[in-house]
């Protein structure tokens, strides 16, 4: 009896390889569509804001746009 158990869970184990599966495939979708969706992303962020000039009295300083109403202060100079 106990042979047959065992003759049967090896036939319940042996599926097949693992790329025949859809569960692989379907674990595998989400980090893929996040990878697209930020290449997408990406793509649009530097073809079309990359050289964009800033107006009413801004200054960029790296990434960061700073707003400035009067004269800067000393300590900002700096």
């Amino acid at each position: 009896m106990n042979k047959n158990i065992q003759a049967q869970k090896s036939e319940q184990r042996d599926v097949g390889p693992w790329w025949q599966q859809p569960w692989p495939w379907l674990l595998m979708l989400g980090p893929l569509v996040a990878i697209i969706g930020c290449v997408i992303t990406m793509t649009l962020a530097f073809r079309n804001f990359s050289d964009e000039p800033v107006f009413d009295g801004g200054m960029k300083r790296g990434l960061v746009v700073e707003r400035h109403t009067g004269k800067p202060s000393v300590a900002e100079s700096r």
